[in-house]
């Protein structure tokens, strides 16, 4: 990466975004007005945005529409629309005093926008219907953003071999070559599938206001609930439906488009696709007989229990119906190594995903047969295709760079005080994006009593987790601003 950064550029895209999130505050005022409640927390938040973007607006206008970002633009443009969209939107409940410490209010920001879901709120219910609408929506809109930047914006860049996230670089199939086009599908898909829960969410009589947020948090596989309880309280049907939309949402969206076109037999050689529904089906299995058998529960609920808590934790939702820290001692291991898995590339869904462990596993095998045979060439495959040796490289040493910022995050946790479940596995849901964890942040409780220096790590993890560890680690090192 050599040459001047063009921070025009970098502007141009934060302008844009501050744009969209001035517009959506504007909508939770109406949801304050219809509520009877005070509005100006938005409007105050939405100014600031508007006049943040005019401003980055002026500061870009000689930069031409076709320019073509960098790839140092795009590390730069990525992490900073971030951090600042986390920013603004701390600022309602800031305003609103729903949330009056600037660090809580932060991390419930971020973990919006990141849909992380994990939450500093003791008393959800008490505070007002906007907020609480703003909070969902924060979900909402980091998920769709998610989706662009994973299969429109960075893979126009090429970085890796095809984008700036390396998994997605080889393993994300194009859709259509226009990007304009390919977005417009992908949006089309994402109000879809989230007018759909809507629906059938209402079908079950589920009010309107509950209907939308909870779809907000589905579709976009964030977790925050506007009830203190989140789904356990609501039948049986609201639960399955709510499940059945958090595995669509952590599927891989390309596969959605297929779905649509009816071509059946790009999602049958989908290797991805088959290892995610596989490993949620034997997993969501031995739950199901582990809580029927040792908590003696009927069978059905039984396997709604644990198939629910699953999908949640796998797509990296965090919605719960069940403290899973109350099964047998195993069962919940199994929950917290299934933390680990991610859902699809390509998704909403969080965490290392699904492919890169289907890589990983496919060069355990290939090491164990060389060992066998020392000169035999063995190809690792993906979808019947071979993985080039730098690709599958790439793959390798993201999974294990992940592994080192969980350690080192984890022990920066224990430094604070944290007992070392609740580092580990805190750390580990703010990463992947889940929510809930195990120890003292477990589905039945919240991230409130941990030091303010824990929070502050935590968001940050969020932010490095979420944009895939790379895109923030790089812009730290000499050489992304050497000329």
């Amino acid at each position: 990466m050599t040459g001047i950064i063009n921070h025009r550029i970098v502007l141009k895209i934060l302008s844009k975004n501050l744009y969209i999130i001035s517009f959506a505050l504007i909508s939770c005022s109406g949801v304050a007005v219809i509520y009877a409640e005070s509005f100006m927390p938005f409007i105050w938040t939405s100014l600031i945005a508007l006049i943040a973007a005019i401003s980055f607006s002026l500061l870009s206008k000689n930069q031409k529409e076709d320019t073509e970002l960098g790839k140092r633009e795009a590390y730069l443009a990525v992490t900073i629309s971030w951090t600042v969209i986390g920013l603004i939107g701390s600022f309602p409940y800031l305003f609103s005093n729903s949330i009056p410490s600037f660090n809580n209010a932060l991390f419930e920001s971020v973990s919006g926008f990141t849909t992380t879901g994990s939450s500093i709120l003791t008393d959800i219910e008490s505070l007002p219907k906007s907020i609480l609408f703003w909070r969902s929506l924060t979900h909402w809109i980091g998920g769709i953003g998610i989706i662009v930047l994973f299969i429109i914006v960075m893979p126009a860049l090429q970085i890796g071999g095809y984008n700036l996230f390396t998994l997605e670089s080889s393993l994300q199939e194009k859709i259509k070559p226009k990007i304009k086009s390919v977005g417009y599908r992908l949006l089309v898909i994402y109000l879809l599938l989230t007018f759909s829960e809507v629906v059938l969410l209402l079908i079950g009589k589920m009010n309107l206001y509950e209907s939308v947020c909870h779809a907000f948090g589905t579709i976009a596989t964030g977790g925050f609930s506007p009830k203190n309880t989140s789904i356990a309280g609501y039948s049986p049907y609201i639960q399955y439906v709510i499940m059945v939309f958090m595995l669509l949402a952590g599927t891989n969206f390309v596969i959605h488009y297929y779905l649509l076109k009816r071509k059946f037999e790009n999602v049958k050689q989908n290797d991805e696709v088959k290892f995610y529904f596989g490993i949620i089906g034997i997993i969501g299995l031995i739950l199901t007989f582990s809580i029927f058998y040792y908590m003696d529960k009927p069978l059905e609920e039984s396997f709604r229990e644990g198939f629910f808590q699953l999908i949640s934790i796998v797509t990296c939702t965090g919605y719960a119906t069940a403290d899973y820290l109350q099964w047998p001692v195993f069962a919940w291991v199994i929950i917290f190594c299934s933390m680990l898995l991610g859902g699809s590339t390509g998704s909403t869904a969080g965490g290392i995903k699904i492919a890169r462990h289907v890589v990983l596993f496919r060069n355990i095998k290939r090491h164990s047969r060389q060992l066998l045979s020392k000169h035999a060439v063995i190809p690792v495959r993906l979808n019947g295709k071979s993985i080039n040796e730098d690709t599958n490289g790439s793959i390798i040493t993201f999974i294990s760079i992940y592994f080192i910022v969980f350690c080192i995050g984890t022990v920066l946790m224990a430094l604070t005080g944290v007992d070392a479940k609740t580092a580990s596995s805190s750390v580990a849901t703010c990463m992947a994006g889940i929510g809930p964890g195990i120890g003292t942040v477990g589905p039945a409780s919240n991230f409130a009593h941990l030091p303010e220096i824990s929070k502050v790590i935590l968001t940050f993890l969020m932010l490095v987790g979420r944009l895939e560890i790379y895109t923030v680690i790089m812009i730290f090192t000499r050489s992304f601003w050497s000329e």
